[in-house]
């Protein structure tokens, strides 16, 4: 939303939270999208230790602690390395090499969809973008299974990476990549890659995916439960 303000109108929108919430008259609470992810996770296991993990139009990353509370910082894995290639794909706003939204995202399959022989139409929504090859995956295109194999991979490698820094007992992944067969082909290869090359994670982590309706919606319904009634 911020980044399409011109920068000589960009006190218009500072305070635009505030102004929903004056203007419409409703209780706000302003949480980072993937501490909502984490906090689905945490209420759909019963239990704590939930990185939770929305692959959309970015990545977005959120955690519960052991104790059950989100944290007061910003879980935003969007731009933390994931790729330390130094020929990793550079993100186009930060500059930086290698971010996770590079790979757990729709942006993802925009990359990888020209490499197994997919043609993308230039003139359409992004997220038309992504229903056109989701369409093809649904469908049995090999290289639409590809695709989302890649990032099952990626993602087993990259939790791994996380457990560096956070201690984990489930790994919930959810968003509109995960819709449909995408889902299953990225949580398997995650499996994989995790039991093959990282037992002492496989025995102690779960990662998981939530029914169809709560990857797309369950953020929405939690995120509504945030704010204090009064």
């Amino acid at each position: 939303l911020y980044r399409g303000i011109p920068t000589a109108r960009f006190d218009e929108i500072r305070n635009m939270f505030l102004r929903i919430r004056d203007e419409f008259g409703v209780p706000l609470e302003i949480v980072n999208d993937g501490e909502v992810t984490a906090l689905v996770g945490s209420m759909s296991l019963n239990d704590n230790g939930v990185l939770g993990i929305a692959l959309g139009s970015s990545e977005a990353g959120g955690y519960t602690t052991l104790n059950g509370n989100i944290t007061d910082w910003l879980n935003e894995l969007g731009f933390c390395p994931v790729d330390y290639n130094p020929q990793a794909p550079v993100d186009e706003w930060s500059g930086d090499r290698g971010c996770g939204a590079l790979y757990f995202s729709q942006r993802c399959v925009f990359r990888l969809a020209p490499k197994v022989g997919i043609e993308i139409p230039p003139d359409i929504t992004n997220a038309q973008k992504l229903k056109v090859v989701q369409s093809k995956l649904e469908t049995g295109h090999e290289g639409a299974a590809q695709i989302w194999q890649s990032m099952g991979v990626y993602m087993g490698y990259a939790i791994a990476h996380y457990a560096d820094f956070y201690d984990l007992k489930h790994v919930l992944i959810l968003g509109r990549c995960t819709s449909g067969r995408g889902g299953s082909l990225i949580l398997e290869g995650a499996k994989q890659v995790i039991s093959a090359d990282f037992p002492e994670l496989a025995a102690r982590i779960k990662i998981q995916l939530p029914d169809e309706k709560s990857r797309r919606v369950g953020q929405s319904i939690t995120a509504a439960g945030l704010p204090i009634l009064r």
